[in-house]
């Protein structure tokens, strides 16, 4: 069988595979059914219709012509070295790092810093545009998690309150 869209076959073994992982996963907790949801039942449906998209995506490019073939280009190791980076720091400073002493810093410092460092993944970035990006989410989160659903967790670093 010839591949016609790289892109599209590789994302949609990429989905299938995800998908079969949190359906698998999915059934080491209680999974209940329609009327009485379990904590299993959304990641087992979950990856049940992540499985399917894949397996669409994937015939899909074995079966639709691509102009050029669609190849597949070159890893960008820049963006992501600053995604993972950033998702790392922002665990780092929401919930601290007992092992060398570093308490939590605070829902706020972390989406400053989960901001910042992932947005110099883009060519060109503006410090005035994520700064403003930076509020924003960070109101947002404050609103959502500590006002609406009344999380308990830090919020700002514990030298501030």
């Amino acid at each position: 069988m010839n591949i016609k869209s790289q892109k599209d076959f590789f994302s949609g073994l990429m989905f299938m595979g995800v998908g079969v992982a949190f359906a698998w996963g999915a059934t080491t907790y209680n999974v209940g059914e329609g009327a009485r949801m379990g904590p299993g039942y959304f990641p087992l449906m979950l990856g049940v219709l992540m499985a399917i998209l894949g397996a669409a995506i994937t015939f899909k490019a074995l079966v639709v012509e691509a102009v050029g073939g669609d190849k597949i280009g070159k890893w960008a190791w820049k963006p992501l070295a600053f995604i993972i980076l950033a998702n790392l720091i922002f665990g780092v400073l929401l919930g601290g790092l007992p092992s060398i002493k570093l308490p939590p810093m605070g829902m706020i410092v972390a989406i400053y810093a989960l901001t910042f460092i992932s947005s110099m993944a883009e060519d060109g970035w503006k410090v005035k545009n994520t700064f403003i990006l930076a509020t924003v989410l960070a109101i947002g989160s404050y609103l959502a998690f500590v006002v609406l659903l009344k999380l308990q967790f830090p919020v700002w670093p514990f030298f501030i309150g």
